[in-house]
């Protein structure tokens, strides 16, 4: 199920498309401090955002600035000024796409379908995990952030997927190496060293620095 956060300060409107969206069989999530919005984004980690240009504190376009500055998650601007300026400035910011106020909750729904099938290849949603930015596809074992793809050995795709899977959360390193064992293969703790600190690398090289972290004594986490 993909995550959606609505970000709209008229709560008329985000109640509409809130129910209206849940009955596609997204999980919608409405955004309530319009001061902490990114703090927001950052607890949902939602699969695609609907973000109005005109909110208390600070416009839609700060928002879309300091979430593409972490995330390339798809946001879909929502908007009353619909002329072409705001829709330049909208784009340039990295917005996928632009509606127009008042829309019509079907072309609301095509065009949410459409950005979700582009931005995550047509795939399944049950093989989809994200994390921070980072989209984890357990169908073809890649990682994507910020435009580029990782393809991942086996093992390192399992120590995504159980980090991702427990994310805020310290994983033993015994829960990682008996996931690794699922796999057949023998994994004792200097194995798992190895691979991870690959894996850190393989991160490091699209930007993901200390995207896992070792808690002495305890394991990892995400």
């Amino acid at each position: 199920m993909y995550r959606i956060f609505i970000v709209e300060d008229d709560d008329t409107i985000a109640g509409i498309m809130k129910k209206h969206l849940e009955s596609w069989g997204y999980e919608v999530t409405c955004a309530c401090d319009f001061e902490h919005v990114l703090q927001e984004f950052i607890h949902i980690e939602p699969q695609l955002v609907l973000l109005d240009l005109k909110l208390p504190f600070f416009n839609g376009f700060h928002w879309c600035d300091e979430i593409r500055k972490m995330s390339r998650v798809p946001i879909l601007f929502l908007s009353s000024a619909a002329d072409n300026m705001n829709m330049v400035m909208a784009m340039s910011l990295g917005a996928d796409d632009f509606i127009a106020k008042p829309f019509d909750l079907d072309v609301l729904t095509a065009k949410v379908q459409a950005v979700i099938r582009r931005s995550y290849s047509f795939a399944s949603a049950a093989n989809l995990m994200e994390y921070g930015g980072a989209v984890l596809n357990l169908g073809n074992g890649t990682l994507s952030v910020k435009g580029e793809t990782l393809e991942l050995t086996r093992n390192e795709l399992k120590i995504l997927q159980i980090l991702f899977e427990n994310n805020g959360r310290v994983v033993s390193r015994e829960a990682i190496m008996t996931k690794l064992w699922e796999s057949d293969s023998f994994v004792d703790d200097n194995t798992l060293t190895v691979n991870m600190t690959r894996l850190r690398k393989k991160l490091e090289s699209v930007g993901l620095t200390d995207f896992i972290v070792t808690k002495k004594g305890l394991g990892y986490m995400v």
